[in-house]
Order: C-alpha cells, then structure tokens, then sequence
C-alpha cells in the first residue's frame, strides 16, 4: 500500500527530501510525474497520454501530501518508508485506500525508474 499523510502534519517538510521517489509535495503545490522519475510520458486509463513533465493540480491545499500513484513505501531503495521513518508526529501512515503488495511495489518502482 502506498502511505499517506494525515491532517495531523506539522508542514515541517522532513518527509520530503526523504522520498526516492519524489512522491512527497508541499500543501498547494503542483507535482509531475517526472520529478525524480525517468518518466517522459504516462499513459492512464482510457488511452490518456500526460506528459512526464506537465503540472497535475495539488491533491492538498494546506498539508504535505504524497502521489500515492508515485510511493512505493521506498521498497527496493529502504528497509522502510523514510517519510514515517523522520515524520516527528507519526503523521506518515499506510493509506488504506491503495493496498499493494511488495511485488506490486517493486514493479512500481521498476516503472517509475526504467532506463
């Protein structure tokens, strides 16, 4: 599952600069697919192209939060999820919306950092 984090976020910005997936965006921030991927170009449901590099609109306005499409729970890079590794309120925790397995993870992080 990917990890999410709750309205309980100080907005310290410790998680951050932890994610290897650059997964992790201030409140009211856009974010791109291609931060800290190798994505050019990702392909959604329906045939829809977005390009790697083109602003997707803030999935919240006043906390950190994390793409869960991007997390990976730093499988293949970490024992565990830096962002709840350094979170200093436990505010960092699995989202119960996005259940994967550590396969699904692993495969996830292959897509997002294909060379």
């Amino acid at each position: 599952m990917a990890i999410m984090i709750t309205d309980e976020c100080i907005n310290c910005g410790a998680c951050e600069p932890e994610c290897p997936n650059t997964a992790i965006y201030e409140g009211g921030m856009q974010w791109t697919w291609g931060d800290g991927t190798s994505l050019t170009q990702v392909e959604k449901d329906g045939g829809v192209v977005i390009d790697g590099k083109a602003p997707q609109p803030p999935i919240s306005d006043e906390f950190y939060y994390i793409v869960s499409d991007k997390c990976t729970e730093c499988c293949g890079f970490h024992e565990e999820p830096q962002c709840a590794a350094v979170c200093p309120v436990d505010c960092c925790v699995d989202d119960p919306d996005y259940r994967e397995t550590e396969e699904e993870l692993l495969a996830k992080k292959e897509w997002l950092h294909a060379s």
